[in-house]
């Protein structure tokens, strides 16, 4: 089989998400972007001026169906409201085009078991995209705590402090019924890195969040948001590890955004984003010196400019752009775009109910 020497690519949804993944395919070798797909005039706007020389080149399509009619794209990246998802995959299943899809996969299980079955029967690689998962410290924090430098990990926890939820076209991201609830639409990188580094699956979740500083006085429509803007989430794995989610979305002055803590029997590992840094503290006895370790891990100044996920979208594309072209596997399926969903979408219900709610109960 003979590979592309240029991917062609289309875009589904040309927000500020959407204009991120332009950024990074305009660095990245063997990337063209031949195709743009929006109902909304502004945004195709933002998109063509992301372009820059190329956006004559480029068509512009109303939706997803006529733009895989168009039979102009080797690849798709749909980065559209995540309650649109199911509505806009369904026609490039049906064309079988390669596709990377934003998180969260959707916003409720139903429609995320859907996916994962069209996945499933598709040749084309499906990929969820969970950009977090390729921070470089991220990478390899995660690639230290798999080759057991904590020794056996026991504990997990990752803290979220960050500014509250920025403004979306229509203001769709201000509803947990277009978003799936913060838990899913946001946290839903987070229990997806839980599940990569603990290499287990959810048995049980209790969170406790609410929304008690951000949008309070916001009104679209004369109606409130409804959106958590701060919880803690304590997550059950079956293998007995435990894992904690720290969010809070009006924390803007923190140091770092991201802080990520493994511990296990041998030491504990810590890494902060965007300082780069990857701490390590073996155990060494009560009234001992500590021996204390830390580094930075180096990101690509091209990746780091090309986005706002520390790097992370750029080296994302170029594991997608491997699949598509027969080089690569798809590291972030479906089916794990759907635990990411159904972890959040417990979350949601054990905030909301104020209990702990089991797997189970969804399914799992």
């Amino acid at each position: 089989m003979l590979l592309p020497d240029v991917v062609r690519y289309g875009l589904i949804g040309t927000g500020m998400m959407g204009v991120e993944h332009l950024s990074n395919l305009a660095v990245t070798p063997g990337a063209v972007v031949t195709a743009l797909a929006d109902p909304v005039a502004t945004s195709i706007d933002r998109a063509r001026d992301a372009l820059a020389g190329n956006a004559d080149q480029v068509a512009v399509f109303p939706d997803s169906a006529s733009l895989a009619k168009a039979g102009l794209v080797d690849a798709v990246i749909v980065a559209s409201p995540n309650h649109t998802h199911r509505q806009v995959l369904e026609p490039l299943f049906d064309a079988g085009i390669p596709i990377l899809c934003e998180k969260p996969l959707a916003t409720t299980i139903e429609d995320a078991r859907w996916i994962v079955t069209r996945a499933a029967q598709s040749r084309a690689p499906f990929w969820t995209a969970m950009e977090y998962r390729y921070m470089p410290p991220v990478a390899e924090f995660i690639a230290e705590v798999h080759a057991g430098r904590v020794g056996g990990l026991k504990m997990l926890s990752i803290r979220e402090h960050r500014f509250p939820f920025l403004p979306k076209v229509g203001d769709w991201n201000r509803f947990s019924r277009n978003t799936g609830g913060t838990m899913v639409e946001k946290c839903c990188h987070f229990f997806d890195l839980m599940r990569l580094i603990v290499r287990s699956e959810a048995v049980r979740v209790y969170c406790s969040g609410a929304m008690d500083v951000n949008h309070l006085d916001e009104r679209y429509g004369g109606e409130r948001p409804d959106i958590i803007d701060n919880s803690y989430t304590i997550v059950d794995f079956a293998n007995g590890v435990r894992a904690m989610l720290d969010l809070c979305m009006f924390a803007d002055g923190a140091e770092n955004q991201e802080e990520v803590t493994a511990v296990g029997d041998k030491a504990r590992l810590d890494v902060f984003i965007p300082e780069g840094a990857i701490v390590y503290s073996p155990r060494v006895g009560r009234g001992a010196p500590k021996q204390v370790e830390r580094r930075t891990v180096h990101v690509d100044a091209t990746a780091l400019g090309a986005g706002t996920h520390h790097g992370s979208t750029f080296y994302e594309h170029q594991r997608f752009n491997a699949a598509v072209r027969g080089q690569g596997s798809i590291e972030v399926t479906a089916s794990d775009g759907l635990m990411a969903v159904a972890i959040g979408t417990a979350a949601e219900i054990s905030a909301r109910e104020k209990r702990s709610v089991e797997m189970r109960e969804l399914g799992f």
